[in-house]
């Protein structure tokens, strides 16, 4: 049954990967569902879809929320495009369901600061301001289907608001991670689980359109030019659906048995991650990824994400450049029920603007 389910999304994914049209950029909204808000994976390059796991997987590949072992604590704080005055905050949670099961949310809020009002008669502004948000709103379940297999869909709600004029969407999700090993350590041990594939969809759903009060306004209506209200209906935008394809290795070059020579205690890992990204409405992207990490409590991560042009200004349709980078040290809280304490930070290098900073704690119980 698996197998035939894994055909059948291959399918989709190879029809899907000739489906997108960078032609048709502008033709979308909601470009906040394609932020990465979170620490860790943006300082990668968003390139490990295959090997990501707990609240962080909401934005990249679903299935590895599949992956934690009890509850799963998640903020982060981004500076967005440093000298916008755009800020991003997001909060997460996975809590354990049963024996296989992960059940998560996921809350992301744009803040714009305050916005001059401005009208034909007044372009310099002088009757106060406004406040725009953007909210992303996520529910997913994820599910271990066997040592191999990890799966799991979501549901997202995105709302974009001014105080007279909105617009919302639904949107879904879908991803699924395969482990499997590859190699032996030092220790002539087998290496399980170090060799990651994984597939994610996203941002499938129903076109938006704004409603509100804002598109409405007073006026003389011909032939007779009486005084009415009139309602100006808004076009309906599709959202940024894409599919993404990824593979993670994991290297141990250090590892050796623990005290009691039984247990392979494995003190050194890198590990290499690439991604493609089939994006619908604008270019395709490559994504990798590498990661140093010692005793799993000081991580240091870089990626690259590139696209079609993003080497030349005057190419480029992108901020970003390519390059991030980040690091995190990470606290051990219980060893027996693996209770850790992290502080994470990324960078993404950008032109014009001064970069994206974003940090983050994460709290496992």
């Amino acid at each position: 049954m698996i197998n035939r389910i894994l055909t059948f999304i291959f399918l989709l994914v190879v029809a899907y990967l000739y489906s997108g049209n960078e032609q048709r950029a502008g033709q979308a909204g909601a470009s906040e569902l394609l932020i990465n808000p979170w620490a860790r994976s943006s300082g990668w390059g968003s390139a490990n879809t295959a090997g990501i796991k707990g609240v962080e997987a909401f934005n990249l590949n679903i299935a590895g929320t599949a992956f934690i072992k009890k509850t799963e604590l998640m903020f982060a704080y981004t500076n967005w495009l440093v000298g916008s005055e755009i800020y991003i905050t997001s909060f997460g949670f996975t809590q354990k369901v049963g024996e296989t099961g992960a059940l998560s949310m996921m809350l992301m809020n744009m803040d714009f600061g305050n916005i001059e009002i401005t009208t034909y008669d007044m372009p310099e502004g002088g009757l106060g301001t406004f406040h725009p948000t953007y909210t992303i709103i996520g529910l997913a379940y994820a599910k271990e289907f066997s040592n191999s297999i990890y799966g799991g869909l979501a549901v997202k709600v995105v709302n974009e608001k001014i105080p007279d004029l909105s617009a919302t969407g639904v949107c879904l999700d879908a991803g699924i991670q395969y482990l499997t090993g590859l190699g032996k350590d030092k220790t002539g041990k087998k290496i399980r689980d170090n060799l990651h594939f994984g597939i994610s969809m996203k941002n499938i759903g129903t076109p938006m359109r704004y409603r509100g009060d804002g598109l409405s306004f007073r006026g003389l209506v011909p032939p007779n030019d009486i005084i009415m209200t009139v309602e100006q209906r808004s076009a309906e935008f599709e959202l940024p659906a894409l599919i993404t394809l990824g593979a993670m290795f994991d290297f141990y070059p250090a590892s050796k048995l623990d005290s009691t020579g039984t247990k392979v205690y494995r003190m050194h890992r890198l590990s290499i991650a690439g991604n493609f990204t089939s994006n619908s409405f604008t270019k395709d992207q490559f994504h990798a990824g590498l990661e140093y990490s010692f005793k799993e409590i000081i991580m240091v991560r870089g990626g690259f994400i590139y696209e079609k042009g993003i080497f030349e200004y005057e190419t480029r349709t992108t901020a970003f450049t390519g390059p991030t980078l980040g690091a995190t040290v990470q606290i051990p809280l219980n060893k027996e029920k693996n209770s850790v304490f992290a502080f994470d930070y990324s960078y993404r290098f950008t032109n014009p603007f001064n970069g994206v900073h974003t940090i983050g704690v994460k709290v496992t119980l």
